[in-house]
């Protein structure tokens, strides 16, 4: 008893201690009635009770502890929570099954349905509504038309022909989704697969052609083999997607040989003309001798018809065409020896030799 009587007195000691005084006096000072100094903190307030906690938040943490308010109320205690708990449940449920039942597709898209798994059918355009999540899941295809662009980052691509010269080709491919049910389901990178099919098939039609089609107006023609080839080895894998188009870009020789390879197609080209030259020479000297013989022919059925006729009159027009070339003078009366110009016969006989035309 005198042990606990000494703690207590100690406690409510007013006399000034390292806390200052701990007694209840009403002096006004700056403690609000406690005296001067700092108070005890291990004292109990002035009034004889604890301080309530200015917390809003540990308040309201302390009441939900204790499962009422001070009007004597339940603060989600009880039946009260259980009914929260059930009506928080109910509203979070409500939008899971919204949020993975209804599923807005757009006009370029379709939605491949699968229920535990198995597909069940595709979704076409607008507001469409399944079963919810995890039950049933809806994957977005994408039905616009896609390009793809060779070589990818704007390098070289370097294409072997059959004439064993070595090119750099661009070109681009556009497909798009056929079968949206295949196309997620039978291949896994679809646009890795495209890729590659289109190089492979692009590298073997350029392998069968030599260079100046790869190069020159051939080039439609491979577009077209390239795009066949593709869909062919497409629909054998069952990708689900369709072809558009193939576009070859530019077909030129890489640049470490680009000089030699304009030299090569400059004689290329000049040999073609000296060819078409020589053709076309040939084909008139062909047609002016088909012409002569034609005429032949013409003479020779008058001449089976008169020959002493036609022979008279192939020696005048041929006489004709000698003369009409030479100086010549003409004596009519015999015995008569005229006039003969000889200066000017020569000079006439030199001007005909150095035109090539005999006196």
């Amino acid at each position: 008893m005198t042990g606990r009587r000494v703690d207590a007195d100690i406690l409510r000691n007013d006399s000034k201690g390292p806390w200052g005084s701990g007694g209840n006096n009403n002096d006004g000072g700056s403690n609000g009635g406690q005296g001067s100094g700092p108070r005890n903190p291990w004292a109990f307030p002035p009034s004889g009770k604890r301080t309530r906690s200015s917390n809003p938040i540990e308040d309201w943490l302390s009441k939900a502890r204790r499962g009422g308010g001070g009007g004597g109320g339940n603060f989600l205690g009880g039946g009260d929570a259980k009914r929260w708990y059930l009506v928080a449940a109910g509203v979070l449920l409500a939008a899971w099954i919204i949020l993975t039942s209804v599923h807005p597709i757009a006009a370029k898209e379709r939605g491949v349905v699968t229920v535990l798994g198995r597909y069940t059918g595709t979704l076409s355009p607008g507001w469409q509504v399944t079963m919810p999540y995890p039950l049933a899941s809806v994957t977005i295809v994408d039905m616009s038309v896609r390009n793809e662009t060779f070589p990818e980052n704007g390098g070289d691509n370097l294409v072997l022909t059959q004439d064993q010269n070595i090119i750099n080709l661009s070109y681009s491919v556009n497909w798009q989704v056929a079968n949206p049910e295949d196309y997620s389901f039978q291949i896994r990178d679809q646009q890795g697969t495209v890729r590659a099919v289109a190089e492979s098939a692009m590298r073997a039609v350029i392998a069968t052609v030599p260079l100046n089609a790869a190069i020159g107006s051939g080039q439609d023609r491979i577009a077209a083999r390239v795009q066949e080839n593709m869909q062919s080895i497409l629909d054998r894998y069952h990708a689900g997607v369709r072809i558009q188009i193939v576009a070859i870009k530019g077909a030129v020789a890489p640049q470490q040989v680009d000089e030699a390879f304009k030299a090569v197609s400059a004689a290329e080209q000049k040999a073609q003309a000296q060819v078409n030259n020589a053709n076309a020479y040939a084909q008139q000297k062909i047609a002016a001798a088909q012409g002569e013989t034609a005429q032949f022919d013409k003479l020779y059925e008058q001449y089976k018809l008169a020959p002493e006729v036609t022979k008279r009159r192939l020696y005048y027009e041929t006489m004709e065409q000698v003369l009409a070339k030479s100086n010549k003078t003409i004596v009519e009366a015999p015995g008569v020896t005229p006039y003969l110009p000889l200066p000017q016969l020569k000079g006439s006989s030199e001007t005909a030799a150095k035109q090539g035309v005999a006196p």
